[in-house]
């Protein structure tokens, strides 16, 4: 049977709080097309692939009563902050812990120990993960990875694993229209839960990265990443079709929720809103305002929910500009097409 679908729009509250502006708002429109309360879809192919990746993985905290993934917001960005915005899901993670983020180059907006250290070493059986690089940089290697993670002071909260230094695990993709295997680190199967910790902002290539980035590139191994920025050719990842990368970003992350089983949750830092990745050492200085800190189970409403505060900011032109001109609203697009979440959501205001 075909689930009904809504958009539930960012409530007046929630505009108040971060400051509700016209720029980017007509081009947005046109490219996703708003639904009103109650509307069906007309997709039934990624309606019946959302459902039933989500048959395994759905709880009381997840869904709204209309059947729509919850993501839960904070404006306070700090450590209680996280720590209530991560409480509100109500999860259990359980065995080895593995926590998702970018260690970031020398220089960028990589998420600091004062923030998230607390949520990290409040997990028993913890390690932070991460993968090199494919582009060069100051994490190209394992030796120089560790060495910066030393230097930004996550070895100081937790074990650190850069999960491919000892090369890559293959695991398949079903229903890609790019990709039909995703190479990741091979320690990627000694852990049992993921918490997906990602640093919302701009990306050069992407447009933005969020969740979806950070389980997709960010899991890879650096083979992974040259064959995910190919659009699974095989070919120069810097001279790929710039919508199959985008697209193989998404079956890549599809890959690794599958694996999991769903044994996975995200959480998006909203600060430091630069136009450049934590890739970049030196990234443009933001132009906007912070705005907060957003958590789900679902990366696909997630990253979509993060996507419709920065439209709806007064400030946020510049991060509006980069997301268009690389097209990266397409990621989400492919990523509610093959089953990896949805696009429409419940946004609740835990400062409320």
């Amino acid at each position: 049977m075909k689930r009904r679908r809504i958009v539930l729009l960012l409530t007046l509250t929630v505009f108040f709080l971060i400051g509700c502006g016209q720029s980017g708002e007509t081009s947005y429109e046109e490219n996703r097309t708003l639904q009103t309360a109650g509307n069906e879809s007309t997709d039934e192919s990624s309606e019946t692939a959302y459902m039933e990746n989500q048959e395994t993985t759905q709880n009381a905290e997840e869904f709204s009563e209309s059947g729509v993934p919850i993501v839960y917001m904070t404006t306070n960005i700090n450590s209680d902050g996280l720590m209530a915005v991560y409480d509100a899901l109500r999860a259990s993670p359980s065995g080895k812990i593995a926590v998702k983020l970018s260690t970031g180059e020398p220089g960028s907006n990589y998420l600091r120990t004062d923030l998230i250290g607390e949520l990290i070493q409040s997990f028993d059986d913890v390690a932070i993960v991460e993968c090199n690089t494919a582009y060069g940089g100051s994490r190209a290697n394992t030796a120089m990875h560790y060495q910066v993670a030393e230097d930004h002071g996550y070895t100081d909260i937790a074990t650190v694993d850069i999960m491919d230094e000892d090369g890559s695990m293959t695991i398949p993709v079903t229903g890609g229209d790019n990709l039909t295997e995703n190479y990741v680190g091979a320690n990627f199967a000694n852990y049992d839960y993921f918490v997906v910790l990602s640093h919302f902002k701009g990306h050069a290539m992407a447009g933005y990265g969020g969740a979806i980035k950070n389980i997709s590139i960010g899991i890879a191994s650096s083979e992974g990443k040259s064959h995910i920025h190919s659009g699974g050719t095989g070919g120069n990842m810097w001279s790929g079709e710039q919508d199959a990368f985008l697209e193989s970003m998404a079956e890549a992350g599809k890959s690794v929720v599958d694996y999991l089983n769903g044994n996975i949750l995200y959480i998006n830092v909203m600060n430091r809103l630069s136009v450049d990745c934590d890739c970049d050492g030196s990234p443009a200085e933001p132009d906007m305002h912070d705005i907060g800190i957003l958590a789900s189970f679902d990366p696909v409403a997630l990253d979509q929910a993060c996507i419709d505060l920065v439209y709806a900011a007064e400030d946020g032109q510049s991060l509006i500009d980069r997301i268009e001109s690389r097209n990266g609203l397409h990621t989400l697009e492919q990523a509610e097409k093959i089953g990896l979440g949805s696009r429409e959501y419940q946004l609740e205001n835990i400062d409320d």
